[in-house]
């Protein structure tokens, strides 16, 4: 029987790509074919924090993410991960948690800002910080990379980061 190298070795390269990818989301565009870079990856974004009106017992802040045009929208669900505060330079070291429906997946892209909220506890102690850090969510894993959101919040234990929703 003969083997047709040249398909054994596209099917061999198939497996190994989707195995290495296993967990990982990767940025793609929401529509198929796009040449445009993704708006997903941290490069292609801009991230501001900013005070939100605060709730019994918490303080809130706004992070909004917003992107120029040329990029292509892609697709986002859940709250960001592995959130890192810090103020310049040194790491806060206070750990964040999430909140709120990790499901919903929302569109990202130019003219389609996206928001998440960071919950901070009122009461207790609290640590100044000018940075955030984070990993964004895509519907089928974290999308690669770490973002950067600049703007004063203070954090402290107990902080909460909610889903990405639509809007500024």
């Amino acid at each position: 029987m003969r083997t047709n190298w040249k398909f054994v070795v596209i099917v061999a390269a198939t497996a190994l790509t989707g195995a290495a990818g296993a967990g990982v989301a990767q940025a793609s565009p929401v529509t198929a074919g796009s040449v445009a870079p993704s708006v997903c990856r941290p490069a292609n974004h801009t991230a501001k924090i900013t005070e939100a009106p605060a709730s019994a017992g918490h303080r809130h802040y706004r992070v909004t993410l917003t992107v120029p045009r040329g990029y292509e929208p892609c697709k986002l669900a859940g709250s960001p991960t592995n959130v890192r505060f810090s103020d310049r330079g040194s790491e806060t070291g206070v750990a964040a948690g999430h909140y709120g429906n990790q499901a919903t997946v929302v569109i990202f892209g130019p003219g389609h800002p996206v928001h998440f909220d960071i919950q901070v506890p009122s009461s207790g102690r609290s640590t100044a910080a000018r940075e955030a850090s984070f990993t964004l969510q895509a519907p089928d894993g974290e999308i690669p990379g770490t973002s950067v959101a600049q703007g004063k919040l203070k954090v402290a234990t107990g902080t909460l980061i909610g889903p990405v929703q639509r809007g500024a």
